[in-house]
């Protein structure tokens, strides 16, 4: 009998689908998030600033340095595809096989180099929405942060598309995957305090209601 074993929470909407889908009981799964989880949501949401979005006016990648050294020849795209794969397997602590789960589309990715890291909130949105004003060490910390749901393992046509949009013009493809990514855009952005535009906000409004 299948089971979730220890799978990240922004994942399981999408596999619980997979799963009863095949017929299958679910065993050691956490439950999907109820209506105080989306109703926190909600509330965070409210305390965001609105505003227009910003100037793309001085941007550059580079302003965000990303994928920050860990040791031992690793980096900050190792300890994601770390903590999001399944049977991962090392050369040293260099990540070279696993499996794992795109939450935007629902792609079981057999293999590290089809996995892009996506950034949550990407980095030319942040600069649009409050990042253009931060520091280069500030930027950085934002752009290498582990400790939110910031930083994402998904397939690469999935972070492609979605580029530098936010969900008032991007969605991901599998709608199971959207309570989840509402609520991980939103803590996103209210931690590090950037805005959301009026648009933004009606769209992760829309999306808090699949929870």
């Amino acid at each position: 009998m299948p089971t979730l074993g220890n799978v990240p929470r922004r994942f399981l909407p999408v596999l619980l689908v997979a799963v009863l889908a095949a017929g299958c009981d679910v065993v050691g799964a956490s439950p999907a998030p109820d209506s105080s989880d989306a109703a926190d949501a909600v509330a965070t949401l409210d305390t965001l600033t609105v505003a227009k979005a910003g100037s793309m006016r001085g941007y550059n990648r580079d302003k965000f340095p990303h994928w920050r050294d860990t040791g031992e020849n690793c980096d900050v795209r190792d300890e994601v595809l770390k903590r999001d794969g399944s049977k991962v397997k090392y050369s040293g602590c260099n990540v070279v096989a696993g499996t794992w789960d795109s939450l935007y589309d629902g792609k079981v990715l057999n293999s590290p180099t089809k996995v892009d890291i996506d950034h949550m909130v990407p980095l030319a949105n942040a600069w649009r929405s409050g990042a253009a004003k931060w520091s280069t060490d500030e930027r950085s910390e934002f752009a290498n942060d582990l400790d939110r749901p910031q930083l994402i393992a998904v397939s690469q046509t999935s972070n492609r598309a979605k580029g530098d949009q936010d969900p008032s013009t991007w969605k991901p493809s599998a709608e199971e995957s959207w309570c989840a990514y509402a609520r991980d855009w939103i803590e996103v952005k209210s931690y590090w305090k950037l805005t959301v535009t009026s648009a933004e906000k009606d769209a992760l409004t829309d999306m808090l209601e699949t929870c």
